[in-house]
């Protein structure tokens, strides 16, 4: 007889409680493999696809796609047997009988291969080589199996076929009940473009004898209420947490930056791969930090200790759809400009697609913050958390500079570092500061310093 086994929601690391499904990936009577990925979830930092380390006959799915679940909660639960899953599929000539227990998953210690299909079990059908009796999967409930339904102007019961958990977000993200859209899609499947028109259609007005609930103040009547939750909800804890816990400083400076702009056309001239401003503002940022270590830290709490780290993880910030991210270069000083450069984008197109891993936003020990990219010229950055410091970069400009003595027209920018005022004081701060823009004024100060 078939085990019953429950699979729940891993811990996926980095302090993460709670992940959104996005998507299912199979259906209640799929036959899944060991590692196969059976759910994709958003977590605060991440799109991910969560393997399930059981192989065998799925017979239900907890939870509707847009659900939060916590670390913990079960997502599916599988028949495992030698009579539930056909040979063909997971069991290679030779294996040993126990080919279907639990492993463990990947991307937490497995080095399995994932799988390439899987298939459906169907009633009174049977694997090539296996015996001809039908396995009857246990009577499990199935809160979250998803059933086609005719979907009409009104509000309905029960799962609502939509094209794709990007366009079920955009009408959560706008608060577009979907229950009420009729689909123009094939069989009532409700598209971007449906979810779109819905957004555009007038605000029905309030009744003249609707007066604001009891308790609340008349000035909120109407508000539209966003959930602080996911990428926002993150952002928000780290931010809060940054305030309550970090004695924090800035000091800012305004720099020359037309030599720095004149070498880096240089060198995009000469060939080869492109050089960006950022790649070169991080080279920068890891020979200022090589001279001041104390920025390079984190404060213990619990230990009443500074920890001076070794290597520089940097954080730079990046905008995306759903949010601001902040990606982490690993080891950025044993990184050429062209190496950073190759880096930078790399995980800035993984960001704005949702690919990012939670490995690969966390671990900072450093953030650079490119806010010129907005078209503004300063800002008082507040450091993300437990990180020690933060460099901020405006926009870089034409503006009236004296050079030489004399009055030209210079590409200016203004650098600001905040600074947790526990692990320095302001001479390492200005220090550190005053090195960064004495590079950007000359990059021949970077090259003495190599």
């Amino acid at each position: 007889m078939p085990q019953v086994m429950e699979f729940k929601l891993p811990d996926l690391g980095e302090g993460l409680t709670e992940a959104e499904i996005v998507r299912w990936l199979v259906a209640v009577g799929d036959v899944v493999a060991i590692d196969q990925p059976v759910v994709e979830v958003e977590t605060a930092k991440a799109m991910v696809e969560v393997p399930c380390p059981y192989g065998g006959v799925v017979t239900a799915r907890f939870g509707e796609e847009g659900t939060e679940l916590p670390v913990g909660a079960p997502l599916i639960t599988v028949a495992v047997g030698a009579q539930c899953v056909p040979a063909d599929d997971v069991t290679p000539e030779g294996a040993p009988d126990s080919a279907n227990a639990p492993r463990p998953l990947i991307g937490y210690g497995s080095d399995h291969s994932r799988p390439a299909r899987r298939r459906r079990v169907r009633p009174g059908s049977a694997a090539p080589g296996a015996a001809p009796a039908a396995v009857t999967a246990p009577a499990v409930t199935a809160p979250a199996v998803r059933a086609p339904a005719a979907v009409a102007p009104a509000v309905v019961a029960g799962p609502v076929p939509v094209i794709s958990p990007l366009v079920r977000k955009l009408a959560r993200d706008h608060g577009v009940d979907l229950r009420a859209l009729r689909g123009s899609g094939p069989e009532g499947l409700i598209l971007r473009a449906d979810v779109e028109t819905a957004l555009r259609a007038p605000a029905p007005s309030p009744e003249p004898s609707a007066v604001a609930p009891a308790g609340v103040p008349a000035a909120l009547e109407g508000a539209t209420r966003i959930p602080l939750k996911g990428v926002r909800g993150a952002v928000a804890d780290k931010l809060s947490r940054s305030r309550r816990e970090i004695p924090d400083a800035t000091c800012w400076v305004d720099a020359d930056a037309t030599e720095l702009m004149a070498a880096r056309a240089a060198m995009n001239a000469a060939g080869g791969p492109k050089i960006s401003v950022l790649a070169l503002l991080a080279r920068i940022c890891t020979a200022a930090l090589a001279r001041h270590p104390e920025l390079n830290s984190t404060v213990d709490l619990a230990a009443n200790e500074i920890v001076r780290l070794p290597g520089v993880h940097l954080g730079f910030a990046a905008q995306t759809e759903r949010g601001l991210m902040v990606p982490v270069v690993r080891d950025a000083q044993t990184r050429s400009a062209e190496s950073l450069s190759a880096e930078f984008a790399r995980l800035t197109e993984l960001a704005r697609a949702g690919k990012l891993a939670p490995a690969d936003l966390t671990g900072g020990t450093f953030t650079l913050n490119n806010y010129g990219v907005f078209g503004v010229d300063g800002s008082t950055p507040i450091i993300n958390h437990p990180e020690a410091a933060m460099l901020g970069v405006g926009r870089i400009i034409p503006k009236p500079w004296v050079h030489q003595g004399e009055l030209a027209v210079r590409q200016v920018v203004q650098l600001s570092l905040t600074f947790d005022h526990r692990v320095c004081d302001g001479g390492t701060a200005g220090g550190f500061l005053r090195y960064v823009a004495d590079c950007v004024e000359s990059p021949s100060v970077l090259l003495r310093s190599l």
